[in-house]
């Protein structure tokens, strides 16, 4: 009897795990892509609850004053626009928009901003003292390079 003992995988069993792995990666990759995304949406929405929290709390100390109305103001001021509020440690520094890739806060709302860091990241409506991430509804918590992006025309 001279039987023969095989040794390694066929053909047929690498391409079966070849496949398997495929589709496991097909399931995996989106959830990866989509991510970052969600990574961006969230600190944009936990920056702005900080910084309007913040310009609250600038207005209750300074007798209903909005930092607008400052001699070091918000848009315009020192620290990339965000004036005296990171002068007087309203903010520990000047926050960083990740879908515009820019710290600088301006006078007017961008729907849909560059994201090379060449647009404001911040937008600053000094009549209300609201202050809006260019480029991110957060009333939707949508990018503007979602799909289902609607401009919100904040001011």
């Amino acid at each position: 009897m001279n039987q023969r003992i095989a040794k390694g995988f066929t053909l047929v069993e690498i391409l079966i795990v070849v496949v398997i792995l495929g589709i496991l990666a097909a399931i995996v990759v989106p959830q990866f892509t989509n991510a970052s995304q969600d990574a961006i949406k969230g600190a944009l929405a936990s920056q702005l609850q900080t910084i309007n929290s913040q310009i609250e709390l600038y207005r209750v100390q300074n007798a209903g004053t909005l930092p607008s109305a400052d001699a070091d103001p918000l848009v315009g001021g020192t620290n990339g626009g965000w004036g005296v509020m990171v002068a007087s440690d309203f903010l520990k520094d000047e926050p960083n928009n990740g879908y515009t890739r820019s710290s600088n806060v301006a006078g007017a709302w961008v729907a849909s901003p560059a994201t090379d860091g060449t647009a404001a990241g911040w937008a600053y409506d000094a009549a209300t003292g609201e202050c809006y991430a260019n480029g991110f509804d957060n009333d939707n918590n949508i990018l503007a390079n979602d799909a289902a992006y609607v401009d919100p025309a904040y001011f």
